[in-house]
């Protein structure tokens, strides 16, 4: 994983087109990626007017071919330059003594922007032939790594959305039955609107009073704070991160919305700063495999790598991987092992 560059335009192009709909974070759109290199330089390289504007992108490249097979990403701070709406589900209690004393609780949904300056974490995708040997963990923990790398940047709150339930088409259930009602066109063209402007088209459309959840049709209900299939491998990272779901969900797919704090976010917690030192570990049966990053901006990087860890902290690792990180022998790093 490395910064991402502007002459990686044509990588995350492609990256877009097979990532599918619903994908908010990647669409096929020429100015807003070219836009997200420009933004992700400045945010590493600390241009930005304010720490949290910074957009932080990573890509993962293969670096045996040099090709770019995945991404991943981190924005410092959500709802500062743009609302960042949501639906809240809430439970209303309902009694009535007249009516034989009958009680029960009622779910209804409420539009709220209450993540404001949170750090969000997402645009994870990897190409399909890709998947698997710790790629997908790789292009998730990288960005814990470096919110540890650079913690002032960072807000104390880190949140994450999962894209809801889309179908090949682009078909989502929940907005068919209920946001379509309210902006009159496709999940498709809102998608690309919440992408490519200052949402005030969602300020202005959506419904301003509670949406009791018992009055959508059940294929909506259904689909209220479920994530995409291609999605469950990602949730279930974030979930051994400690994220938790939080009874909020996207306004248009109904996708969940999950949230730790930073300081609590696994990863960082288990990780700790070591002395690199280049050596043949692979055969050592005291060896372990983990996760080492450069801990410094602009030139962040990170890779999976075997190492073994002495008493001293050195960390002795392969010297082709201390390369790849930028880093000479001596130089300090940070490490996440994986348990034994």
């Amino acid at each position: 994983m490395r910064p991402s560059r502007i002459d990686d335009f044509d990588a995350l192009m492609d990256l877009a087109r097979q990532s599918g709909p619903g994908f908010t974070s990647l669409p096929v759109d020429e100015h807003i990626l070219h836009e997200r290199l420009e933004k992700s330089e400045r945010a590493f390289k600390g241009m930005q007017k304010r720490l949290e504007y910074g957009k932080y992108l990573l890509m993962m490249e293969d670096v045996s071919t040099g090709e770019v097979v995945g991404c991943s990403a981190v924005k410092a701070g959500t709802g500062i330059d743009q609302p960042f709406f949501n639906y809240r589900v809430i439970t209303l209690a309902q009694a009535s003594q007249a009516a034989g004393n009958k009680r029960f609780d009622m779910d209804a949904l409420i539009l709220t922007n209450e993540y404001v300056g949170y750090t969000e974490v997402g645009t994870l995708f990897l190409k399909p032939g890709h998947r698997g040997g710790g790629a997908g963990r790789l292009a998730a923990q990288s960005r814990y790594l470096l919110m540890a790398a650079a913690p002032e940047r960072f807000s104390e709150n880190v949140l994450a959305e999962l894209r809801g339930v889309v179908d090949d088409t682009g078909r989502s259930p929940f907005w068919e039955c209920l946001g379509r009602h309210f902006f009159r066109m496709d999940f498709t063209e809102a998608d690309r609107l919440s992408a490519t402007t200052d949402n005030q088209f969602i300020l202005d459309l959506m419904p301003k009073y509670p949406i009791y959840v018992d009055l959508l049709p059940p294929e909506a209900r259904e689909v209220i704070g479920r994530c995409h299939s291609e999605g469950v491998g990602a949730y279930k990272l974030l979930q051994w991160e400690g994220f938790q779901f939080d009874r909020t969900v996207d306004i248009f797919d109904g996708g969940p919305l999950v949230a730790a704090q930073r300081r609590h976010i696994r990863t960082i917690q288990e990780s700790r700063l070591v002395t690199v030192s280049p050596g043949d570990v692979e055969s050592d049966q005291a060896s372990r495999q983990g996760i080492v990053s450069s801990n410094s901006l602009p030139d962040f990087r990170v890779s999976l790598a075997t190492m073994k860890l002495d008493a001293d902290d050195v960390a002795t690792m392969s010297p082709a991987i201390i390369e790849s990180l930028q880093l000479k022998p001596g130089a300090k790093a940070r490490i996440w092992l994986r348990s034994r």
